[in-house]
């Protein structure tokens, strides 16, 4: 028996980091979504839990998320029993896109299958979040407000209809790095979180996208100006807002209209390899 669980990448529309707290943790409010960009995770029985994937970029060993959520997982349930993992690979690494955290989600969907433990996904981001902050989120992998440590997601239903045109510089950001850059009191960049909700609440793109910012992303663009300057292509060659995604360093644009979109990735794809055009997941 073999169970494959699609790991779709996820971006912030929204994305506020409100303070840290004692431990070091920071706290969270930001509106998340899922796009049809993804990984697939591939488990089958087996005598002990194994990693492997296609990349040459991923740890198979107890760094990669995966492997911590499968053992997570084991400890949580005393199942005795082990399960060969495999991850064909598709979303960038260190992209900010969620990748390593979705992988992670999707073993835990997967294993809570094969099993037989009949979780339900509010038990299951529990167990991920002692994984990764993101790794709760992405265990629903739907539109979602994400509050606290990011323990706390919030589905929302359905957006406006738009595209997403993907833009992946050539540096990968390491997210710890980046986290412990904020400094809070110089904090330049912060959204409307309750515009994003009003807009999709009420299905109006232009509020929505209104009220779009990511707090993180003076910091990682201070290291790394390539962000600032595929945000402004991206306008210039007609998205309708363009943002970081996550802590970067993917950028992306929206656009309400398919053929914008595709003129967009189009001329995108002139300055930069990895180029995508998705859409969000319903």
């Amino acid at each position: 028996m073999e169970i494959t669980q699609k790991a779709p990448a996820k971006i912030n529309l929204s994305l506020d980091a409100l303070f840290r707290h004692s431990n070091g943790d920071h706290e969270w409010r930001m509106v998340m979504t899922s796009v049809d960009l993804a990984d697939y995770v591939h488990i089958r029985p087996a005598g002990r839990i194994s990693v492997t994937t296609d990349s040459g970029f991923l740890p198979e060993d107890p760094r990669n998320l995966a492997f911590q959520a499968a053992r997570v997982l084991q400890r949580e349930s005393g199942v005795k029993r082990g399960a060969a993992i495999h991850i064909e690979k598709h979303i960038p690494v260190a992209a900010g896109l969620g990748g390593g955290s979705s992988d992670a989600a999707a073993v835990l969907r997967g294993l809570n299958e094969l099993w037989g433990l009949g979780y339900s996904r509010e038990r299951l981001a529990r167990i991920g979040l002692s994984v990764d902050s993101d790794v709760p989120y992405c265990v629903y992998s739907e539109t979602a407000l994400v509050t606290g440590r990011g323990e706390n997601v919030q589905p929302l239903g359905n957006l406006p209809q738009f595209w997403v045109v993907l833009v992946k510089p050539t540096v990968s950001v390491s997210t710890p790095s980046i986290l412990r850059s904020i400094d809070y009191a110089d904090k330049k960049r912060t959204p409307n979180t309750d515009a994003v909700l009003c807009g999709i609440r009420d299905a109006d793109y232009s509020l929505m996208t209104s009220g779009m910012a990511n707090a993180l992303e003076d910091f990682t663009a201070a290291r790394y100006p390539e962000i600032t300057q595929l945000k402004e292509k991206l306008l210039r060659f007609g998205a309708d807002v363009a943002q970081m995604s996550g802590s970067g360093p993917t950028v992306f644009g929206l656009c309400s209209k398919r053929r914008r979109a595709e003129r967009v990735y189009n001329s995108m794809k002139g300055f930069c390899k990895e180029v995508y055009l998705v859409h969000t997941l319903s």
